[in-house]
């Protein structure tokens, strides 16, 4: 990456590739680490899984109703059913081994229990008398209630064949067979096979922590009273549902004043306990632009910085003389390019490292739609690039550009885009066969009342200036 001095300059400008590029160079995959079942979901799976016991372990029945020799009921029918003595009960959890099914002999059984020896079928509740002697059967009568029900005489009505209504051992998948590849994204179903061939846990990579925080006097909390020049802190909250949709385990901070120090106090703070830090305002060329100023200030030193870390590691003196270090010392352990790109919204915009980690770090515009739309392009795929997933980016499609609703029957003027820049308007979107897209508000960057309205980003690249209803373009699908 260049550095935060040439970007000073005014130099080059970035474009959207330039700069995803980067980061996705500079994030990695986390470590893997092993996780409780219901920890992993969501989580990229590091191994692959075989399974160590067949499933389902032993053959069971897929019914409630009795456990017979299907040549036994070979002539039943309901004007003359097979009559056969029922000799026990086989409830779900037993071994099924303690009753075995002879000649002229039924046991009655349970769904998922193992199917006795000597039985090869299992005949629905519903196709007996339920060994009551009237009608068909609706259901089985509670042991508890009716302990007589595991004795006597059971009549059927229908016959069945071998096998039937019976799961068969290993019928699912055998021991040996590969249960799960390394690289699975692991869903309800994924936990389900896990837990069903008896694994606790898996070796996943972690989602990542990402902590989230706003920079601006001007902020006050959702339920305080605003007072005057104040407004709600959107962002954060914006962006730290945003992290959680992307999969990460998220840290809200509150807003944190326009002062350099006491930004640089609440990043040492919240080091140890972030994969990546994401924070909202101040990288811009305003007086108050606190970010900037804060780590901007430090990049520059770095390089004495770090010449004074290598003579201390030639001595010998390791991790162990970083303890104690102030703030400002931790946050002087930072690298990060502050960026003009050909995007509009989200034009400024920082990224670096920060802390003897070197803990990723993304600054992203202050107004609301430029920060949103800045996490869509930047912050989301280097979360799931951290997660270790393969799918990093939205759905991309493309579809019909229609003039917005309520326009009237005159038609507004076509959609205009700065040249050299990559615009990215809000937009609804409507699938099927012939999918349409729509703006939806106004292009300002602080136009939150539209973003929550829109389902997709419409794309007018760098070399578009001017967009026909009617035409062909890009859309970026959100959730």
């Amino acid at each position: 990456m260049s550095s935060t001095t040439e970007q000073a300059t005014g130099a080059r400008t970035w474009s959207v590739a330039e700069h995803l590029d980067d980061i996705l160079t500079a994030v990695q995959p986390l470590e893997p680490i092993e996780l409780n079942l219901l920890d992993a979901q969501g989580c990229v799976l590091v191994e692959q899984v075989t399974v160590p016991v067949a499933l389902p372990p032993f053959d069971n029945s897929s019914m409630d109703g009795y456990a017979v020799r299907a040549a036994d009921t070979e002539r039943a029918s309901e004007a003359s059913p097979a009559v056969l003595t029922v000799i026990g009960d086989v409830a779900a959890g037993s071994s099924g081994t303690e009753l075995t099914v002879g000649p002229g002999r039924a046991a009655r059984i349970m769904t998922g229990a193992p199917l006795p020896p000597g039985a090869d079928a299992v005949v629905p509740v519903e196709w007996t008398d339920g060994g009551t002697g009237a009608g068909p059967a609706r259901t089985m009568a509670p042991h508890s209630a009716a302990p007589q029900g595991s004795g006597g005489q059971v009549r059927v009505h229908r016959p069945v064949t071998p096998h039937a209504h019976v799961r068969a051992r290993g019928g699912d998948v055998c021991a040996g067979d590969v249960a799960l590849e390394a690289g699975t994204v692991l869903g309800p179903p994924q936990i389900a096979l896990l837990s069903a061939i008896g694994r606790p846990a898996a070796r996943v990579r972690p989602r990542p922590r990402v902590v989230v925080l706003s920079t601006g006097s001007e902020l006050a909390q959702p339920g305080e009273e605003l007072a005057a020049g104040q407004i709600y802190d959107s962002n954060s909250f914006a962006l730290a549902a945003a992290a959680k949709d992307a999969g990460a385990i998220v840290y809200r901070v509150g807003a944190v004043t326009d002062d350099a120090e006491t930004l640089r106090a609440t990043i040492e703070d919240q080091l140890i306990r972030a994969d990546l830090l994401v924070t909202t305002g101040g990288v811009s060329v305003g007086a108050y632009d606190v970010v900037k100023e804060a780590l901007t200030s430090v990049a520059e030193e770095e390089p004495e910085q770090r010449e004074g870390e290598a003579a201390e590691g030639e001595e010998g003196e390791d991790a162990e003389g970083e303890e104690g270090e102030d703030a400002e010392q931790a946050v002087h352990r930072a690298h990060v390019d502050f960026r003009t790109l050909a995007m509009q919204p989200g034009k400024p915009q920082g990224f670096g490292t920060i802390g003897p980690d070197r803990t990723p770090i993304l600054t992203l515009p202050g107004n609301p739609v430029s920060s949103y739309v800045s996490f869509e392009l930047f912050v989301r795929p280097a979360i799931r690039a951290m997660m270790g997933l393969a799918d990093l980016h939205r759905p991309v499609v493309r579809a019909t550009l229609l003039p917005p609703h309520g326009a009237g029957d005159e038609e507004p003027a076509p959609l205009t885009s700065p040249e050299g820049k990559r615009q990215f308007l809000r937009g609804t979107y409507t699938g099927g066969e012939r999918p349409e897209v729509r703006p939806v508000g106004g292009s300002g960057s602080h136009l939150i009342g539209a973003l929550a309205h829109a389902d997709a980003l419409i794309v007018l690249p760098e070399t578009v200036t001017k967009a026909a209803w009617g035409g062909e373009v890009e859309v970026v699908l959100l959730g």
